[in-house]
C-alpha cells in the first residue's frame, strides 16, 4: 500500500461550541446549518444552553426534510403548499427534488409544489389545518455557487452560521465551510494534483478511507434513509471519475475510461473526520457467507454459490477472465427454440439480476427444446468489491462496485483485450441470438451528490425510485418486433402479484417531487424504447429493478420480477418467431 494523502479535519460543531460556549456570549442566539445527524446537533444545543446561549443547529443536507421531521408540526395539516427556490445554474426542479420524500412525510395531507424565489435559497411552506387556518414557515436552504474539480459551475448545499447578540444585533450571517465539505474538497484537490502519469489504468485500487462521526437515519418510507456517509461515497466516486475523464481527454460521462478501481470507504467513527488516500493492489480476499435457497434468497448470494447454481444447467461451459484474474463462467444450453442470451451482474451492486438470471435459466433448463446462453455474473471484480463494502454498511448503494476493476463499464469496452466483455461476445457467437435479456437494477432510495450540485450528474434519471423500469433498445429493422415484445412482456409482468401496485406507489411519489416523468407507460410499467444500433444483437431488453440496498421480502420480490421478465421475454420471442 502506498499512502498519498492523509489529514484530519477539526469538527465544525466542536469549534462552534469552543468559541461560543462562555459567559461572554450569554443571551446570544445562534443558528447553524451543519452536516451532522440530529442527535449530535441536539447535544450541541444542550451544551450551549448551559451558558445561556439559544442555539438552533440544523441540517445543511436536505434542510426542508429535516425541518418537517424536527420542527414543523404537520399533525393537523390537510394541505401543504411548498414554494421551492430556483437558480439559473440549476434545472427547474433541482430544489423540488431536494424535498424528497417530504410528500410521504405529510401524513396524508395534499402536497403541492409551486416555483418560488429566484433570489433567495428559501422554501416557503403554507400549511392549511383541519379548520381551514393557514400558517407559513420559511425554511432556509444554504447553498453556494462554485466550480468543481473539472471547472463546472454548480449550486451545492453548504454550511452556514447566523449569530445575533442578546440585543438582536446580527453579528454573523454567512457561509461556514464545514468539516464535511473541507474533507471532500481538500482530498479531491490532493488527488487532482498527484502525478498520475499519462497511461490508463493509473492504479489498481485508489482507496479513499474517510471516518465520519455521523449516523444514518432511516425514514420508515420504503427504503429511504438520510445518510451523509452514503452521499459522501457517491460524491467522491463520481467526482473522481469525472476528474480522470477530463485528465484523459474524454468527455464527461464517458464509460470507456479505465483509470482503475476507485474505492471510497466512508466509515462511522467517533472524533474528528479524517481521510487517508492510498494506492493498493487488487483485493482478492473471499468473504464467506452461507448459501441460500435460490428462490428465497434474501440478499446477494456468494460467488461460489453462483457458480454451483450455474453448474446445474446442462450444456457447454465457456469462460473469460476479469482484470483482477477472476474467472467468469457461462453456459450454452442448445435446443431447437430460437436462441436467447441472458446476462446479469454487469453492474454488480445491482444484485437481484444475478439471482433472477439463474432462476430463469434453471426454469428454462427443465423445458424441452429451450435454447439459451446464461452468464449470471459478468463482472466478478465489482461483485467482490460490493461484498467487501457491504460488510460496513449493507444499506448503502456503493456505486464504487458498479464498474470493473479497470474502472470502465464493460459494455462500452473496445479493442482487442476485451477481458470481461469477452463472455458476452462469445455468447453471441455461440448462440447467434437475436434477443439479449440484460438484467440490471438501480437505487431503491434517493441518490444524491450534495457537494457536487446535489443531483447526480449524468444520472438524473435515476435519482429517485420509480418502480420496475424497462429499457428496450433495438435496431431500426427490428422496430415492429421490439414493440410486440415490450407489449407482451409487460402484460405478463402485470400478472406478477403486487408488482403493479409497487410501481404505482413509487411512481406517484416520484411525480410529486420530480414532476412529469416523461416515460412511456406500457401496461403499467415505465419504459424507454429507442432505436440503437450500438448492440450487435438486434433487440436488447434491459431491466431496471430498484434493488440496490433492499433485503428480505423486498429482495425476493426483486429477483422474482427479474426471473419473470426473462421467462416472459423468452416466450414472447418464441411466439413472435
Amino acid at each position: 500500500m502506498t499512502e498519498i494523502f492523509k489529514q484530519s479535519f477539526p469538527r465544525s460543531l466542536d469549534q462552534l461550541i469552543e468559541h461560543y460556549n462562555n459567559d461572554a456570549h450569554r443571551g446570544a442566539v445562534i443558528e447553524a446549518w451543519l452536516f451532522e445527524d440530529e442527535a449530535t446537533r441536539r447535544a450541541g444545543e444542550r451544551i450551549l444552553a448551559i451558558h445561556g446561549i439559544t442555539a438552533h443547529l440544523r441540517s445543511a443536507y436536505k434542510p426542508l426534510v429535516h425541518a418537517v421531521l424536527e420542527e414543523i408540526d404537520l399533525s393537523d395539516a390537510t394541505a401543504v403548499e411548498i414554494a421551492y427556490p430556483r437558480h439559473e445554474v440549476c434545472t427547474e426542479n433541482r430544489f423540488r427534488l431536494e424535498t424528497y420524500p417530504v410528500g410521504a412525510l405529510c401524513k396524508g395531507a395534499e402536497v403541492t409544489f409551486v416555483p418560488g424565489s429566484e433570489t433567495a435559497f428559501t422554501y416557503r411552506l403554507t400549511i392549511t389545518n383541519g379548520n381551514g387556518d393557514k400558517t407559513s414557515h420559511d425554511v432556509f436552504a444554504p447553498n453556494r455557487v462554485h466550480q468543481d474539480c473539472i471547472g463546472e459551475t454548480l449550486v451545492s448545499p453548504t454550511g452556514w452560521l447566523r449569530v445575533r447578540d442578546a440585543q438582536g444585533n446580527v453579528l454573523t450571517d454567512g457561509r461556514l465551510e464545514t468539516d464535511y465539505e473541507a474533507a471532500f474538497h481538500t482530498t479531491i484537490d490532493a488527488i487532482a494534483h498527484h502525478d498520475w502519469g499519462d497511461s490508463e489504468p493509473y492504479f489498481n485500487e485508489l482507496n479513499i478511507r474517510v471516518t465520519l462521526p455521523v449516523s444514518d437515519q432511516p425514514l420508515g418510507i420504503g427504503d429511504e434513509v438520510l445518510s451523509l456517509r452514503e452521499a459522501l461515497h457517491e460524491d467522491f466516486y463520481f467526482s473522481l471519475l469525472e476528474f480522470f475523464q477530463k485528465k484523459s481527454g474524454r468527455p464527461i460521462g464517458d464509460r470507456g475510461l479505465q483509470p482503475g478501481q476507485i474505492v471510497p470507504e466512508i466509515i462511522k467513527a467517533d472524533g474528528a473526520p479524517s481521510v487517508r488516500v492510498a494506492l493498493r493492489d487488487f483485493d482478492l480476499a473471499v468473504i464467506p457467507s452461507p448459501d441460500q435457497p435460490l428462490d428465497q434468497a434474501q440478499s446477494a448470494i456468494n460467488p461460489q454459490q453462483i457458480m454451483r447454481e450455474l453448474a446445474t444447467i446442462t450444456g457447454d461451459e465457456f469462460s473469460a477472465n476479469s482484470r483482477a484474474g477472476r474467472q467468469i463462467l457461462a453456459r450454452y444450453h442448445a435446443g431447437t427454440d430460437k436462441p436467447v442470451m441472458i446476462s446479469g451482474g454487469q453492474h454488480p451492486n445491482e444484485t437481484s439480476g444475478v439471482i433472477g438470471a439463474l432462476r430463469a435459466a434453471q426454469t428454462l433448463n427443465a423445458r424441452a427444446n429451450s435454447h439459451f446462453t446464461i452468464s449470471p455474473l459478468e463482472n466478478p471484480d465489482g461483485y467482490a468489491l460490493h461484498q467487501r463494502l457491504i460488510q460496513d454498511n449493507p444499506r448503502h448503494m456503493h456505486h464504487a462496485a458498479r464498474y470493473t476493476a479497470l474502472g470502465d463499464d464493460l459494455e462500452y469496452r473496445k479493442g482487442a483485450n476485451l477481458l470481461e466483455k469477452e463472455i458476452r461476445v462469445r455468447a453471441q457467437q455461440i448462440s447467434d441470438a437475436e434477443l439479449h435479456i440484460n438484467l440490471h437494477g438501480y437505487p431503491a432510495h434517493e441518490w444524491t451528490r450534495p457537494l457536487s450540485g446535489y443531483v447526480p450528474r449524468g444520472f438524473a434519471m435515476w435519482t429517485l425510485p420509480k418502480g420496475f423500469f424497462l429499457i428496450l433498445r433495438h435496431h431500426e429493422s427490428a422496430t415492429e418486433r421490439a414493440e410486440m415484445l415490450i407489449d407482451r412482456v409487460t402484460k405478463h409482468l402485470a400478472d406478477v402479484p403486487g408488482l403493479l401496485e409497487f410501481n404505482a406507489g413509487q411512481i406517484k411519489l416520484y411525480e410529486s417531487h420530480a414532476g412529469e416523468h416523461g416515460f412511456r407507460m406500457i401496461n403499467g410499467f415505465p419504459c424507454w424504447v429507442s432505436i440503437d444500433d450500438r448492440h450487435d444483437v438486434p433487440i436488447t431488453l434491459i431491466t431496471e429493478y430498484p434493488d440496490e440496498t433492499v433485503y428480505g421480502d423486498a429482495f425476493i420480490a426483486g429477483h422474482t420480477a427479474q426471473m419473470a421478465t426473462v421467462l416472459a421475454a423468452y416466450d414472447a420471442h418464441q411466439e413472435m418467431s
